[in-house]
């Protein structure tokens, strides 16, 4: 179907769709080039909707990076809401790229971001929306190449079966050296499978085409074993130097609300805390800054050309990057005059000052937030969060002798070892920070507003926790409702999550090749947009399970022996397998490791990066 028979039929079916400016393209600052006289074609699909895909700044830059190659024109793609995607079905209209209005099936390459293992369905639906053989094995040479990144790909087995190649770690190098060999096999007429074959050669990139699994009678995985010259185990890619890699000159403008509608600077990749169960904090080292004077530059270039009136800060603890200060100073002097806020999320309590408040108080007057993750000190050296009951009470007596009256909390149920005097403590907590309130705010005039939101605890792979048993959802169900029981002030709110999604999640993250045959069968069923609850069905999935003759508990509840061959054994995030076995037993024993700032643990990390180096 041609691009302008997509267009006519859209112009009939738009009307009768919520928010039709998700399916329109025409953005300010979107990227046309001449799609037949591209090499390649690139499709980057984010497997949600619009509004969340316009968020995602690492679409934005791998777009940007691909759109930099003269020869390759790089599109977008995001998932339908339900009602399109009924509308597109009817009218016999494939998924296209919101550019050039083309199908999908008509492109070199058809790239996912996978950021939650909730996504997967929406992939599925994707591709078959798009009239692409779901299984890629039943692919053939005119069909796209179907590629993935993003954090699943440290576990990328329960999408084996979908995907061609997994791009593991970072991919501003890796995607176009993986183009590039892509353009080559075209001009020398290399086959679809020798492609592959060559691809996997590059490092960061996972064939699952090229490796065998070999099970256990009990289930568990016996060998994953590479064919012929894939690499044994797949290690990550990163960037070395933040301040020389490509990040955007200008970025696409959507026509209609998105989720985080602002310009994003990335001030660093990596962590220095090493919470035990923070996937990103381990996948994401070693730790690598950009210098204030990059994100000042990056910040008001793309506040010009997109009339933004925020900049916010990206990493995983904005307060511990080393130049916030000269960051802050630099932003200030350029927004507060022109009326941009700045945003300072990701704020740690313990490294939380006057003077960030100081600059806080500038540009926004919202309350602030803080994740202590656990009720109680004694978790919290479990969980290795390096944060004590002073040094939280103290943020927040910052804040309220700074005129706040709100601040978040946001706690985890079902840490390992955690006790109901743990869960109670939560509650407790937060009763004393109301104390703390009443004793130290000096704008009463509002009365307080202390937000608990408790997460279910989801062991992830590539952590110290990834051997971890999850609790079941009834534990979970009567956690919550000690917590809520305990709660017992006007001036104190309590969100927690249903914790049916959280034990699918914790299933998949952990699962292996034989999930795939469970993803299949639920998007079957209608399994899709399982990150919105009005659509994700538990009971569906357990039929799938069912189906499938998979036990769920298997991979959501069991503990893993620490000798057993995990289903990701073959990814290297670059950390140490016993350095992770040594930081699970230090939990146990609550006993915390410093910080890498404080001091260098050696998890191995560092060596992957030239001169074995950490911006610690």
């Amino acid at each position: 179907m041609t691009s302008e028979v997509i267009k006519q039929k859209l112009v009939r079916i738009l009307p009768r769709v919520q928010k039709p400016a998700r399916y329109t393209g025409g953005e300010f600052g979107m990227v046309t080039k001449d799609y037949d006289a591209m090499k390649l074609n690139v499709a980057f699909c984010f497997p949600d909707v619009y509004e969340v895909g316009m968020s995602h700044l690492g679409g934005k830059i791998l777009a940007g990076v691909i759109n930099e190659m003269p020869d390759v024109w790089c599109q977008r793609a995001y998932a339908p809401w339900p009602d399109m995607e009924s509308e597109m079905r009817n009218a016999g209209i494939p998924l296209y790229a919101v550019e050039s209005f083309r199908p999908l099936k008509d492109f070199d390459v058809v790239a996912f971001t996978t950021q939650h293992e909730l996504c997967y369905t929406n992939i599925l639906n994707m591709l078959d929306l798009a009239e692409i053989p779901v299984r890629n094995e039943d692919r053939c040479e005119d069909d796209p190449i179907i590629m993935a990144g993003g954090p699943c790909a440290f576990n990328p087995e329960p999408m084996y079966r979908f995907i061609d190649i997994f791009s593991v770690g970072e991919g501003e190098e890796s995607l176009p050296e993986t183009l590039e060999l892509l353009e080559k096999c075209k001009e020398e007429k290399v086959g679809r499978k020798e492609f592959l074959r060559r691809a996997a050669q590059i490092k960061g990139n996972y064939v699952p085409s090229l490796y065998d699994v070999e099970w256990n009678e009990d289930g568990t995985v016996k060998s994953i074993t590479a064919s012929g010259d894939a690499p044994a185990v797949v290690e990550k890619r990163i960037i070395d130097d933040l301040d020389k890699v490509y990040f955007m000159k200008s970025q696409v403008v959507p026509s209609t609300e998105v989720i985080h509608d602002r310009v994003t600077i990335e001030l660093f990749r990596g962590c220095i805390r090493g919470c035990r169960f923070c996937q990103a904090g381990y996948a994401n080292r070693p730790i690598r800054a950009k210098r204030p004077e990059t994100l000042i530059e990056d910040g008001i270039r793309l506040c010009k050309q997109t009339g933004y009136e925020e900049i916010s800060m990206l990493s995983l603890s904005t307060s511990d990057y080393r130049g916030l200060g000269e960051l802050t100073d630099g932003l200030l002097d350029w927004c507060e005059p022109r009326a941009v806020s700045l945003a300072l999320p990701s704020l740690r309590a313990d490294s939380f000052s006057q003077e960030i408040m100081d600059k806080v108080s500038k540009t926004r007057g919202s309350g602030l937030t803080f994740a202590p993750e656990a009720g109680t000190d004694r978790l919290r050296d479990v969980i290795n969060k390096n944060l004590t009951e002073d040094e939280i009470f103290n943020a927040c007596r910052i804040a309220f002798e700074n005129g706040r009256n709100s601040v978040k909390l946001y706690f985890m149920i079902g840490l390992p070892t955690e006790t109901d005097e743990d869960v109670l403590g939560i509650a407790d907590l937060a009763q004393r920070i109301l104390h703390e309130w009443r004793m130290s705010a000096t704008n009463k005039a509002r009365g307080p507003k202390i937000s608990v939101s408790a997460a279910c605890f989801v062991p992830k792979p590539q952590t110290p926790f990834q051997w971890e048993a999850q609790n079941s959802k009834e534990e979970f169900l009567r956690k919550a409702e000690l917590l809520k029981q305990a709660i017992n002030s006007r001036s104190i709110s309590y969100a927690y999550h249903e914790p049916y999604v959280s034990v699918l999640e914790a299933a998949m993250a952990r699962g292996d090749r034989r999930i795939a045959d469970v993803i299949e069968t639920a998007w079957k069923m209608g399994e899709r947009f399982d990150s919105w609850e009005e659509y994700f069905s538990y009971d569906r999935w357990m039929e799938a399970f069912k189906a499938c003759g998979l036990d769920f508990d298997f991979y959501a509840a069991r503990e893993r022996e620490e000798d057993e061959v995990l289903p990701w054994s073959h990814i290297s995030c670059g950390v140490r397998k016993d350095y992770l076995l040594s930081e699970r037993h230090k939990a146990y024993e609550g006993v915390t490791t410093p910080d890498c700032r404080t001091q260098c643990h050696g998890c191995g990390a560092s060596n992957l990066r030239n001169g074995g180096r950490c911006d610690a």
